[in-house]
């Protein structure tokens, strides 16, 4: 299969990126950096997450978000919504898009979710019904779906049958993720190679982490089966609180610097949001953790 000549980028920083930050970020720096994302050409930024905030305290703003973002035309704000209750919050904030997660590791879905995979299949049921009944999207994650830190190597056919369950129930488009960045192209391209089994390209994306730095060698795996839209996080922010040592989410700007190399087009300016990762970056006072950034910062700098 050829490479996707258009790949869209997932944008997770937002929350993905900062929900593990320990120190309290204001609504408006998250305001300004989603708006800064727009600006440089993001179709589709994941705003928040509507968890419990004992679980997760840095997105329990979420509402002040949403509620606080001047709206782009065309361009996607999600939140992440585990539960109705979730649901129910973000949709009173103006969420264009609602994102549920399972996984396709038992031990990762007890420990991440306290239920197993088939109890966060039924709570998830009453979301889609209510996302249809709003005219709400609905998108799906799995995560785990190379390795996980309590199973060890994860079946395929397992990925397989989660995702094609989340597509069944009526999400448009599952993201597989790899939970703790233990994949590498070979390891990936088997996952992947068994959920194209069961579901079109195009209703894929992928989420893979940079633990080990392969996630740039598993995204261009990815398109090589056909795979065109990629999640990642500006300035490489985030990673999964649930996984130890699993910090690192692939850098948006790195994944743009390889697609532009590549011909491949993102809608996304470089240079905006190189702009937007040094921004929040300053703001919560941490280091970039985007190669590309470092290295184009560095020349401006020079």
């Amino acid at each position: 299969m050829s490479m996707p000549k258009k790949v869209r980028i997932v944008e997770v920083g937002p929350r993905d990126g900062l929900q593990n930050e320990a120190t309290p970020i204001s609504a408006d720096t998250k305001i300004e950096l989603i708006h800064k994302l727009s600006e440089a050409g993001h179709c589709y930024i994941e705003s928040g997450s509507f968890v419990n905030p004992k679980w997760v305290p840095q997105m329990a703003g979420s509402e002040a978000v949403f509620e606080g973002i001047q709206k782009k035309t065309g361009v996607e704000y999600a939140a992440l919504t585990p539960n109705m209750k979730g649901y129910e919050r973000a949709l009173a904030s103006g969420a264009d898009e609602v994102a549920i997660f399972a996984a396709a590791s038992e031990a990762f879905s007890q420990k991440n979710t306290n239920c197993s995979i088939a109890e966060s299949m039924e709570r998830f049921a009453p979301i889609i019904e209510a996302a249809k009944r709003d005219g709400l999207k609905v998108r799906g994650y799995v995560s785990c779906v190379v390795g996980c830190p309590y199973e060890g190597d994860i079946d395929p056919e397992k990925v397989a049958e989660i995702a094609e369950k989340l597509i069944e129930a009526g999400c448009y488009e599952v993201s597989l993720g790899d939970t703790i960045g233990v994949g590498t192209p070979a390891s990936v391209k088997t996952m992947l190679n068994a959920v194209l089994k069961k579901i079109p390209a195009e209703k894929l994306a992928v989420h893979l982490h940079d633990t080990y730095g392969q996630a740039l060698a598993n995204i261009y795996a990815s398109l090589e089966l056909g795979i065109a839209v990629v999640d990642s996080s500006v300035a490489g922010l985030g990673g999964c609180p649930y996984a130890k040592g699993a910090s690192g989410n692939v850098a948006s700007e790195d994944v743009v610097y390889m697609l532009n190399g590549l011909g491949i087009d993102t809608g996304v300016n470089l240079d905006k949001l190189i702009q937007a990762g040094d921004f929040i970056c300053k703001a919560i006072d941490r280091d970039n953790g985007s190669k590309t950034a470092k290295a184009l910062l560095a020349k401006c700098e020079g």
